[in-house]
């Protein structure tokens, strides 16, 4: 009997945590982060799927083009690493809270889409096996392709890093629910642009991202807001 017993304490639990990321869902701090989370899912095929294909399509970019593909992964990663790590030994003596790392997140993303618009060719994302040999605004440069790249991860890392955070402190008592609705918000979002990637032209698809950020940065700075407000009342949330 005690097998059944574990097995429909289990289940109880499970729903009960369902239960309570729906409760989560409606409340006004999770609906403004989720407008942020929304934009890190969104970005995240941006710089996971998206960039990379453009990069290998641009026939302009000669016999390399491919390759590209590889080392612009890496730089990805270089800029995820920097990042992380800066801001997370950084977090510890920041007397400014969050906002700033995710201002500056914003800024170097939007400098990346700017780069981007400029350097790639607008039907690249949805160019046949051939690849596209239409030009942007500027003639195609790999360094500016690679320089996005690190760009596209220092910007993903710094909202990536102070989401976190304050999902750790606002819901520092049970913490699950709230970071289950991050992963199925971005989840969700990452999956709707994959869904689209295939059908817009790459100015469409940077302008839904801008747009998201622009309104992912100023939701996320309210409710950095009320989390200062808190800590003025006595709570450390710097040390999370």
């Amino acid at each position: 009997m005690e097998a059944p017993e574990s097995a429909q304490n289990n289940v109880t639990k499970a729903v009960d945590a369902f239960k309570k990321s729906l409760k989560l869902c409606v409340t006004k701090e999770m609906l403004l982060l989720s407008i942020t989370t929304a934009y890190t899912g969104l970005e995240l095929t941006f710089f996971s799927g998206v960039y990379g294909t453009c990069i290998g399509a641009v026939n302009k970019f000669g016999t390399e083009e491919k390759s590209l593909i590889g080392l612009s992964g890496i730089f990805i990663g270089i800029g995820e690493i920097l990042g992380g790590s800066l801001f997370g030994l950084l977090s510890k003596n920041n007397r400014f809270g969050r906002n700033p790392v995710v201002l500056l997140g914003a800024l170097v993303h939007f400098v990346a889409f700017y780069l981007i618009f400029l350097n790639m060719p607008g039907d690249a994302p949805i160019a046949p096996v051939e690849g596209t040999d239409s030009s942007a605004y500027i003639t195609p440069s790999k360094e500016v392709a690679i320089l996005c790249s690190f760009l596209l991860g220092l910007g993903d890392s710094c909202f990536n890093t102070q989401l976190l955070s304050i999902l750790g402190f606002l819901y520092s008592e049970d913490s699950a629910p709230a970071f289950a609705v991050f992963k199925f918000v971005q989840s969700i979002c990452a999956a709707v642009a994959f869904f689209y990637s295939n059908y817009l032209l790459l100015h469409w698809q940077l302008l839904v991202m801008v747009i998201f950020g622009f309104f992912g940065t100023i939701s996320f700075f309210t409710v950095e807001w009320d989390a200062a407000a808190i800590v003025a009342q006595g709570s450390d949330y710097r040390s999370i």
